[in-house]
């Protein structure tokens, strides 16, 4: 038995996509912003003059699609799922509304605290210890992002004056699964933090030609033997503004 782990080629066609799900809408924004934090959802949303432009339905409820107007341009922005199967499915589904544009970010764990401490972390690469991105790409222990997209990243974060590190990203499908000795592995390989999307959305981005952007800003530490929560549950709420405006720019690059 083969299973998407052993296959060299990612097998076509599907039998059914995202466009068999969802609609196309007209004059949706090109440029697509998300985060996984509801806290800074709920307070971009609160806003003046955006409005609530599309929705995504499924067993869990309805997750709101908004548009938001910077620099004369329009963006939609939205709340992503955590882990790689809930957050690809929204990415795929905003992509079948019209989106061309994308870019996501969120909270990490850090497990390199020397080089990390308080700088926005570019992904470079993300080591595939998931499952989704072995759907629309064929195995291969990691993953690389655009460089083109990087530069992109950089640029918006020089110009902004943020403090930045590039590294390796370690996506891993099981948060309570992030053992004492992978985390060593990991680190000894180079990776400075571990989410549960970056590998998924690489290369679901580049399966569809997806212009993509991701950044990450650390949260809990797993620097040490000892876990450390830090500032983990407050979602990113104390940076909302520079993080979205960080987004915004990136969104108007791509």
């Amino acid at each position: 038995m083969y299973t998407i782990f052993q296959r060299t080629e990612i097998s076509e066609p599907a039998l059914f996509g995202p466009s068999d799900t969802t609609k196309k809408l007209e004059n949706f924004p090109e440029i697509c912003i998300s985060t996984f934090s509801d806290p800074i959802i709920q307070k971009f949303s609160a806003l003046d003059g955006v409005k609530q432009i599309a929705t995504f339905c499924s067993a869990n409820g309805v997750l709101p699609v908004y548009k938001i107007n910077y620099k004369n341009r329009a963006i939609a922005f939205y709340r992503s799922m955590v882990g790689a199967p809930a957050c690809v499915a929204c990415f795929e589904e905003v992509i079948a509304m019209g989106a061309k544009k994308f870019v996501l970010f969120g909270s990490c764990g850090v497990l390199d605290d020397d080089k990390v401490k308080d700088n926005i972390i570019v992904p470079v690469s993300a080591v595939r210890d998931e499952g989704t991105s072995y759907h629309y790409m064929a195995p291969s222990p990691e993953i690389e992002a655009d460089p083109h997209t990087i530069q992109i990243l950089e640029n918006v974060l020089a110009t902004c004056g943020c403090s930045y590190v590039k590294g390796k990203t370690w996506t891993s499908d099981a948060i309570y699964r992030e053992t004492l000795s992978a985390i060593s592995e990991r680190r000894k390989e180079g990776c400075l933090t571990v989410e549960m999307e970056c590998a998924s959305m690489l290369a679901v981005s580049k399966y569809r030609h997806i212009p993509f952007v991701q950044f990450l800003y650390g949260a809990d530490s797993l620097s040490s033997d000892t876990w450390e929560i830090r500032d983990l549950t407050l979602y990113g709420l104390t940076n909302a503004e520079k993080y979205m405006a960080l987004a915004f720019e990136c969104g108007l690059a791509l």
